[in-house]
């Protein structure tokens, strides 16, 4: 067997280049936070972060791109805080009641990134593979829940609400709190499942 190093996944980051990704995501996240995500150009990204353009589209080919990073560090954030909240002894019903809260204030949160078309996707954010992990939990809850039934009916039913535009509708539109959105998809979860 050869001592030679084996380099996996191509060449390491340098630390300049990971300095400029940070900075890059940091100087996004406050322009969008500031003007909006749609109001937000590449350009605007670039000045404000004080590097070029050929830097911010080595590190991101769109804004879309950048979004999607964004986007990422806070889904992980949620999953770390969902595995140890489900660790906890609890009623799945109460775990249930707790991830719903959480997605909601995620899709909230998020509600501008969620919604920049990505060319790159081929499919809606429901189909995305870091949303379905959210219709996996629901469906593993209401398993737990209801041992013997079907529930991949009511599982897809509260996934469908937490989309960014289903919640959007009914925060921006139909003028509901983020209280009553959670209270309203807890609800329905509670009559479907009595007996």
């Amino acid at each position: 067997m050869s001592d030679d190093l084996l380099v996996l996944g191509g060449r390491p980051t340098r630390a300049d280049a990971a300095k400029n990704h940070a900075l890059l995501l940091e100087t996004a996240q406050k322009l969008f936070a500031e003007h909006g995500v749609e109001a937000v150009s590449m350009n605007m990204i670039a000045e404000a972060a004080g590097v070029g353009k050929g830097t911010l589209y080595r590190h991101f080919q769109s804004k879309a791109d950048l979004c999607v990073a964004l986007l990422d560090a806070d889904q992980r954030e949620l999953q770390g805080r969902a595995l140890r909240r489900f660790s906890e002894p609890d009623s799945p019903y109460a775990k249930l009641c707790w991830f719903l809260e959480a997605v909601v204030a995620f899709v909230t949160r998020n509600n501008d990134l969620l919604d920049v078309d990505n060319p790159h996707l081929e499919c809606s954010t429901l189909q995305h593979p870091a949303h379905l992990w959210w219709r996996q939990t629901i469906s593993g809850l209401l398993q737990q829940m209801r041992p013997h039934q079907d529930n991949g009916f009511i599982a897809d039913a509260v996934y469908v609400m937490l989309d960014v535009r289903t919640v959007r509708y009914l925060w921006r539109v139909r003028g509901y709190s983020m209280e009553q959105v959670v209270q309203g998809i807890e609800a329905i979860i509670e009559r479907s499942v009595k007996p």
